[in-house]
């Protein structure tokens, strides 16, 4: 099967499996404050990931690109979209591109129609330097992402086995090129063994990609004849995942991703340790099925949604909303406990 048509594939079937909603949002709970002296016009939503300053904690997280005319209209429609509201925009894995010039456009797209927005290069961690420098070229992106798709790959048919030398690799990219390197896990979760192991390798923002969102497993289990089901539960919670990463690796960057779609998710996932949200396929949902205008309204709309819940929070920084309480219970609470984390530490700050 072509490169083009396994990204269609991907784009058919993440549609049809949908989102799990398992992240672990509804086990964080934010302690009520009666006086929270703070006003919505007050709240200011800039933020920053590592020295990238952003306009907004939201950004548009990788999705396509290499599927041809089909994934360029995407990407066109996503670029135009991330240039209106003003977030930074993240794109599918280049490699297609690399292998196969003529899949380049369905990338270079998004800086024709975003010139002046914050882009995001995306490449697997297989890349070389050289492939690294090229999806950085290719865009004049303003960081690269390097995803990491362990498990995507052992259920894709026609996907890797071997992993070894991948933290190799990334130190060596993180060393050689010039802008910001995001490493991002795809829907499984990210562990603090991981995120120490990325951390001393020079890579200083971590994108949780966080179970409970596109579950990636269940969407090359479609195009399996004998199904590796046992992968489709498999991962570590958004919610543990950043309180986790947050606890034990305290120097990183944190992003999350993995299910995330209203404010609500995005203000908890905040307080939880976060510095930024990406969301993927909840925008390719609404992108799909009601257009670039109705995605932007939506946007809109969350942005105001956050503005009010840091206002009941009395937090009117992104700062702010890192230190406000919390309560944890449920599942995610019992995972952090099992993990060495002293969750009280966001209880009673």
């Amino acid at each position: 099967m072509s490169r083009a048509k396994r990204k269609m594939d991907h784009i058919k079937h993440a549609l049809s499996t949908g989102q799990l909603r398992q992240h672990g949002f509804e086990d964080v709970m934010f302690v009520h404050q009666s006086l929270p002296n703070s006003s919505v016009s007050s709240v200011q939503l800039n933020t920053k990931i590592g020295e990238l300053a952003l306009s907004s904690p939201i950004f548009i997280n990788a999705m396509t690109g290499g599927g041809g005319a089909e994934t360029l209209e995407i990407n066109k429609g996503l670029a135009a979209v991330a240039r209106e509201c003003k977030l930074a925009l993240a794109v599918g894995s280049q490699m297609s591109a690399i292998k196969d010039m003529n899949e380049r456009v369905t990338y270079e797209i998004v800086r024709k129609e975003n010139p002046d927005g914050i882009i995001f290069a995306n490449l697997g961690s297989e890349a070389s330097v050289e492939q690294a420098k090229q999806a950085v070229d290719m865009l004049a992106a303003d960081a690269l992402q390097i995803h990491l798709n362990v498990i995507q790959e052992l259920v894709m048919p026609e996907g890797d086995r071997d992993f070894t030398g991948a933290l190799k690799r990334m130190e060596k990219i993180a060393s050689s090129i010039d802008v910001p390197i995001i490493v991002k896990e795809t829907g499984f979760g990210m562990s603090r063994e991981t995120a120490r192991k990325l951390s001393g390798a020079g890579v200083s923002i971590i994108d949780v990609g966080g179970f409970g969102g596109t579950n990636f497993s269940r969407i090359e289990n479609e195009r399996r004849e004998n199904r590796l089901t046992f992968f489709d539960d498999w991962g570590i919670s958004t919610t543990s995942s950043i309180a986790e990463v947050s606890h034990f690796v305290p120097e990183a960057t944190i992003i999350g991703s993995g299910g995330i779609q209203s404010a609500l998710d995005i203000a908890k996932a905040i307080a939880l340790g976060a510095s930024a949200v990406g969301i993927a396929g909840y925008f390719l949902r609404v992108y799909l099925d009601e257009g670039q205008e109705a995605l932007c309204r939506l946007i809109a709309n969350v942005h105001e949604d956050l503005k009010m819940l840091m206002t009941a929070v009395g937090a009117s920084t992104i700062e702010d909303l890192q230190r406000v309480p919390l309560v944890l219970r449920g599942e995610t609470y019992h995972w952090l406990t099992q993990r060495g984390v002293d969750t009280s530490r966001y209880s009673n700050r």
